[in-house]
């Protein structure tokens, strides 16, 4: 694998920021059918009110995108795709972005390295500050992810726009920030397990001299972050997808939705979806993160062209 080198004069935040938002759009548009079949499957056996029948069941990752395309075309893979490009542009940018200069802010004057807990802690603060910006445009992804397996009639929204409107609308400003709560967990988990790893992984690699500051490294790093922040983050992110696409009064609060999927499913509910969600979130890491690194060592060589 062939890729840019490292540019002698290193990235700026700006370019961080422009970088990961762009990167986090590139991953969304390679992974989304594998996001949209997890969605499908941790609320699958879901209790609604008013109570539905569903006669769709869908079993394992290709049994769930083969049914999708059949009972309702190709686009379906897509369905909230916008309101997903909308959020990793203002969420990716944030929390991945933003991590190295958050970092470096909490990081003690005159350390030669930085630590565990200040990774930690920088992970968790732009995941938090990603959330409380761009909870709006997650809510209306998942929603239209899982509004795909009703009925034409039964749908909920028209278009991206007509479901902010419509949330607004009928469940106040606070539908649109339904679920910040347990999504600032779950993100702050994932931050901890996808940033902190790829982090200490690539670092280890380069340190070690087993890699280079390369594709092949970002790659691997890229891995074994992904399966990282699954294996920690998959329970909060099926109370998140639960309680996001609830009806309005289905749930009181996050931990009422947590006790219904526990008292319903069992623990094992908690790992609804998991092998999507590890397909989905490893090829995202492993896209987002090459290209993440690509793409801000090329606006960091284009700087002098553009000065």
């Amino acid at each position: 694998m062939v890729g840019l080198k490292p540019p002698e004069v290193p990235p700026t935040a700006a370019m961080k920021f422009v970088s990961a938002g762009m990167a986090g759009c590139i991953a969304d548009l390679c992974t989304f059918p594998l996001d949209t079949a997890k969605v499908r499957l941790q609320i699958q056996g879901e209790v609604r009110i008013p109570r539905t029948v569903s006669s769709v069941e869908y079993r394992g990752v290709l049994g769930t995108l083969s049914t999708m395309v059949k009972m309702e075309g190709a686009r379906s893979l897509y369905s909230g795709l916008a309101a997903g490009l909308q959020r990793q542009m203002s969420f990716a940018s944030i929390r991945i972005g933003l991590y190295d200069s958050v970092k470096q802010l909490y990081t003690p004057k005159g350390a030669e390295n930085t630590g565990m807990a200040t990774r930690l802690l920088a992970g968790c603060t732009t995941g938090a500050v990603a959330v409380a910006c761009a909870q709006p445009t997650d809510v209306v992804k998942v929603r239209f992810q899982a509004s795909g397996a009703l009925l034409d009639s039964a749908r909920r929204y028209s278009s991206t726009v007509d479901a902010y409107r419509t949330i607004a609308r009928e469940e106040g400003i606070r539908g649109l920030w339904r679920g910040t709560m347990p999504n600032i967990a779950r993100n702050a988990v994932i931050n901890c397990g996808e940033l902190v790893t790829y982090d200490l992984l690539k670092d280890a690699l380069l340190q070690t001299q087993l890699m280079t500051d390369s594709v092949p490294c970002h790659f691997v790093a890229a891995f074994g972050a992904g399966f990282c922040a699954t294996v920690v983050a998959s329970p909060v992110d099926v109370v998140k997808t639960r309680y996001m696409n609830a009806s309005p009064g289905q749930y009181r609060n996050a931990l009422s939705c947590l006790l219904a999927l526990l008292m319903q499913d069992g623990p094992a509910g908690l790992y609804k979806g998991f092998v999507p969600s590890f397909l989905r979130l490893g090829s995202w890491n492993v896209v987002m993160f090459v290209s993440y690194e690509q793409l801000q060592r090329a606006l960091a060589l284009a700087r002098p062209a553009l000065a």
